[in-house]
């Protein structure tokens, strides 16, 4: 399975903080521990011609992964548009942290998908309720990370297709953090923990909700369907 790895990766040339905890940036860490677990993993960038996504790329790949926050406004339209007919046609997208106000997420959830937040060193716990989905395999009742940018309801989106994690944040607040849906033959995962400035991608828990994302996302081997006007399947009796 191929799977690219897109990030905007503005936060590791502005910050040193962020390129201390992701020398190889946040796309580097995702595809690194992608690839330990078998995966042909690949990544891609705001700044790279076509971001990184031509249509040779897009084409090629079974899952994306999609982290931005700064820059959403810089992705352009056209690339917006392009990976929505990927993931219509089957590809899977995997929506990380603050890639909830991203075009492309936006565009396929069709609200704002506006939300709180607090940068605090609040703890997360991210509480599995929904222990029989594959994105929660391998692991326990909850997820703990020490720090992390609290995200708060009301969350502006769809009801989720599955909701397979529940976060609650020192300060009180809970948050839809682990929502799946579908869009025409493609699977969409939306995992909310990955704050730039904390190491969250170097957990193994969170680390293995991902693994087990690119797996559940992956394309289903069926033809994309035809519509517009169709021809009759049996003769038509015209009727007096």
């Amino acid at each position: 399975m191929k799977i690219t790895v897109w990030n905007e990766n503005r936060h590791e040339q502005k910050n040193p903080v962020v390129a201390d905890i992701y020398p190889e940036g946040i796309h580097g860490a995702i595809a690194g521990f992608l690839k330990e677990n078998g995966y042909d993993a690949s990544t891609a960038t705001l700044d790279e011609a076509e971001h990184g996504l031509t249509e040779d790329v897009l084409n090629s790949t079974d899952v994306l992964f999609w982290w931005g926050h700064l820059a959403h406004d810089e992705v352009s339209d056209e690339i917006v548009e392009r990976v929505q007919k990927r993931v219509l046609e089957g590809m899977g997208l995997v929506v990380l942290h603050s890639g909830h106000f991203s075009k492309i997420f936006k565009k396929l959830m069709g609200t704002s998908c506006d939300l709180k937040w607090r940068e605090a060193d609040d703890k997360e716990r991210l509480w599995v309720v929904d222990p029989s989905h594959p994105i929660a395999e391998g692991i326990g009742e909850y997820i703990e990370i020490e720090k992390e940018e609290m995200y708060g309801e009301h969350f502006d989106i769809p009801a989720p297709d599955q909701l397979v994690f529940v976060s609650w944040f020192e300060g009180g607040e809970v948050f839809r953090s682990g929502c799946t849906y579908q869009r025409g033959n493609g699977k969409i995962f939306y995992f909310r923990p990955g704050h730039e400035t904390y190491p969250t991608y170097h957990n193994k828990e969170v680390q293995k909700v991902l693994v087990n994302a690119a797996k559940w996302a992956a394309p289903v081997k069926r033809d994309y369907p035809v519509y517009g006007n169709a021809k009759p399947l049996e003769k038509i009796t015209v009727k007096a």
